[in-house]
């Protein structure tokens, strides 16, 4: 497929400034797209933006991602209340933790780097930035963004003067792009749209040259109707240390037929070919759920590697009625530890109270007695010392580990 072809087969098709999207078609651009470090890991909110990303790199485009250090000191302004401001050395932390994220999700060059606007930033002066830049913008234009009215209008909170200032600051980073890496495109989710034209407008008002944004639709849970992100509280970190492995792969598992379609294009390189095969192969079964495993499967090798998705699908069989608990190697148990809880009490009804399977020693015996605790898949009817490491089981999906 054309690069124009693939968006539109995945969906990530928003909104644009392109004449059409077959512009995309001609000779590749250089791009960039952005995020500020508000936490110290992606989520899969901004999976779906840097997937798109990544159909750009295949089709030849050159990235350049920018992680924001100074933009990360004001903060994208929300819809309805003022950020919390994180401290220097968190955006420090956070910008070295994003830029991992980022290279390994695109499967970018290994040459490409990630930029910090900190660092140009951090020798703009005031004055002269508000001739240049801040001539440019009519306060008209700025009073109407959309989340500008929603702050300042009837029952908003009010905003201020920094938040206020940010699309300036955005729209300042396309146009030293533009100056200095001859980049003429923004990539962007569609809530990050007002703030890409900015840019444009510097660039066509400063430089006299035209300039693109491009954005993909914020993806939805299928589930929730809500969209993916940590400020709807259902963030799905990247980070194996915020979300574990194992339970990122159970998030692809459980999501419904419905879901898998849109999933597989736009978080996983499944070809249209292939996905006809695996749509197929589902319907004939749906209730073995291979279309959840292959997307599980296929998300997951994205994001933290084929090995750690094969092990992810190795102890989802063996917890859920598949495989001899006796091939749990430390690295497994270790797995699980992330997202189970652990004691190290070998006694067996000490055991299901700490780890929180029963609420209390005598609930803990009625549970042993009425056969549903195992240790290793088998199950158990009396109080026992546990070898460590095992796996605890109660009922059908609780368990812990003693290690």
């Amino acid at each position: 497929m054309k690069l124009s072809e693939e968006l539109q087969w995945r969906g990530f098709v928003a909104e644009h400034t392109l004449d059409q999207i077959s512009d995309l078609d001609k000779a590749p651009r250089n791009f960039y797209w952005g995020t500020d470090p508000s936490a110290d890991s992606l989520h899969i909110g901004h999976l779906a933006a840097l997937m798109m990303c990544a159909c750009f790199v295949r089709h030849g485009y050159t990235p350049y991602y920018l992680v924001g250090g100074a933009t990360g000191q004001i903060g994208d302004p929300k819809e309805n209340e003022e950020r919390d401001l994180k401290s220097l050395d968190e955006i420090a932390h956070n910008k070295q933790a994003l830029a991992a994220q980022i290279i390994r999700v695109t499967h970018s060059p290994a040459e490409t780097k990630i930029l910090d606007n900190n660092d140009w930033f951090q020798d703009v002066k005031f004055l002269p930035f508000l001739r240049e830049i801040g001539k440019a913008f009519s306060m008209t234009q700025l009073l109407d963004r959309q989340f500008v009215q929603n702050r300042i209008g009837a029952g908003g909170s009010g905003i201020s003067y920094a938040e206020f200032s940010y699309t300036l600051i955005q729209g300042y980073d396309f146009l030293h792009l533009f100056r200095t890496h001859q980049v003429d495109l923004q990539l962007c989710g569609a809530d990050q749209y007002g703030n890409c034209t900015s840019g444009i407008h510097l660039i066509k008002r400063l430089e006299n040259a035209k300039a693109d944004a491009y954005s993909c639709p914020l993806i939805i849970d299928k589930v929730t109707g809500r969209k993916f992100g940590k400020s709807e509280g259902n963030a799905v970190w990247l980070d194996a240390a915020k979300t574990s492995v194992f339970d990122f792969y159970q998030f692809w598992l459980n999501q419904s037929d419905d879901a898998l379609a849109d999933y597989f294009k736009y978080f996983t390189l499944v070809t249209p070919e292939a996905l006809d095969q695996i749509l197929a192969a589902h319907q004939q079964n749906p209730g073995a759920r291979s279309g959840q495993k292959r997307l599980a499967t296929e998300v997951t090798t994205v994001v933290h590697g084929a090995t750690a998705a094969a092990q992810a699908a190795k102890l989802t069989d063996l917890l859920f009625g598949k495989g001899d608990f006796a091939q749990l190697s430390n690295a497994d148990l270790e797995l699980l530890a992330q997202s189970f809880p652990t004691t190290s009490t070998t006694n067996l009804i000490d055991a299901l109270v700490v780890t929180g399977l029963a609420s209390s020693k005598g609930e803990a015996r009625k549970l042993i007695a009425g056969n549903a605790v195992s240790v290793n898949g088998q199950k158990v009817t009396t109080d026992q010392t546990l070898t460590a490491p095992c796996l605890l089981k109660k009922g059908k999906n609780k368990f812990a580990i003693v290690k």
